[in-house]
C-alpha cells in the first residue's frame, strides 16, 4: 500500500504542476495579449507556455511514473511505454516552444542565443533529446547488449534529475528576462515598482521552484522507488524472441 506521505507529496506535485500551467497561460493571455503564429509578440507568448508545459510540468510528471505504487503490480514494460510516450510528448512541446521563439526573433530581426537563459534552455532541450534517444536504444530496443543496459541505468537516472534542475533554471531565468524586457522597456510601471504583472509572474516562479523541489524529492527518496525484478529490469521491451 502507498504511504500517506507519498500520496500527499504526489498530489502536491500534481497540483503545483497544474498551477504552473494555469499561471503561465493566464500571464500570456491576460497581460501579454494572447497567442498567434505570425512572428509577432503574440507568437512569442507560445514560448513560455510550451516550455513550462513540456520541459517542466509534463517532464516532471513523466519522471515519477515508476514511483506510483499502483503500477508496481503491473508489467513494467507497459509503464516503460507510458514513460517514453510522455517524455516524447514533452520533448515535442519543448521543440515547438523553441520554434516559436526562433521564429519571433527572425520576425523582428533579433539575434539568437545570446543570453544565459537561452544557453541554459537550448542545452537542456539538447540533453533531453539525447536522454530520450539513449533511453530508447538502451531500454526499449533489443539491439543493445545486457552490459550496456546495466551501465546506462544509473546514468539515465542521473541525467533525468539533471534535466529537471536545468528545466527549473531555464524557466525561472526566462520569465525574469521577459519581465525585465517588457516592464522596463515599454511599460509605465518598471519591474522594480512591482506592478500586478510582476507580482503574478514572481508567484509563477515560486510555483515552478516548488514543483521542481517536490518532484526532485520524489525522485530522491529510495523508499518510493519501484521494487526491481532482475529479469524484468534488464529485459528490453521490444525483444520479440523473449518468452
Amino acid at each position: 500500500m502507498p504511504s500517506v506521505c507519498f500520496c500527499l507529496t504526489y498530489v502536491l506535485s500534481l497540483c503545483l504542476g497544474l498551477l504552473c500551467l494555469l499561471f503561465v497561460t493566464f500571464w500570456s493571455s491576460h497581460w501579454r495579449g494572447g497567442f498567434s503564429w505570425d512572428s509577432s509578440a503574440l507568437e512569442f507568448n507560445w514560448h513560455p507556455v510550451l516550455m513550462v508545459s513540456g520541459l517542466l510540468v509534463l517532464y516532471g510528471y513523466a519522471v515519477v511514473v515508476y514511483r506510483l505504487p499502483f503500477t508496481w503490480s503491473q508489467k513494467k514494460h507497459i509503464w516503460k511505454l507510458v514513460h517514453a510516450g510522455l517524455m516524447l510528448l514533452a520533448l515535442v512541446l519543448s521543440v515547438l516552444g523553441l520554434c516559436a521563439v526562433f521564429d519571433f526573433h527572425r520576425g523582428i530581426q533579433a539575434p539568437h542565443l545570446y543570453s544565459l537563459h537561452s544557453w541554459v534552455g537550448i542545452c537542456t532541450v539538447v540533453l533531453f533529446a539525447v536522454q530520450w534517444v539513449l533511453g530508447l536504444g538502451g531500454f526499449l530496443l533489443p539491439c543493445s547488449p545486457l552490459w550496456i543496459r546495466s551501465s546506462l541505468k544509473p546514468v539515465h537516472s542521473w541525467m533525468g534529475k539533471a534535466i529537471l534542475i536545468l528545466s527549473v533554471t531555464a524557466c525561472i531565468s526566462g520569465i525574469t528576462e521577459k519581465l525585465l524586457f517588457t516592464l522596463n522597456g515599454d511599460s509605465t510601471e518598471p519591474y522594480s515598482s512591482l506592478p500586478a504583472e510582476a507580482k503574478f509572474v514572481n508567484s509563477l516562479g515560486l510555483l515552478i521552484v516548488a514543483f521542481g523541489l517536490v518532484t526532485f524529492g520524489i525522485l530522491s527518496n529510495k523508499k518510493w522507488q519501484r521494487p526491481e525484478e532482475d529479469a524484468e529490469s534488464v529485459q528490453p521491451l521490444l525483444n520479440v524472441h523473449s518468452p
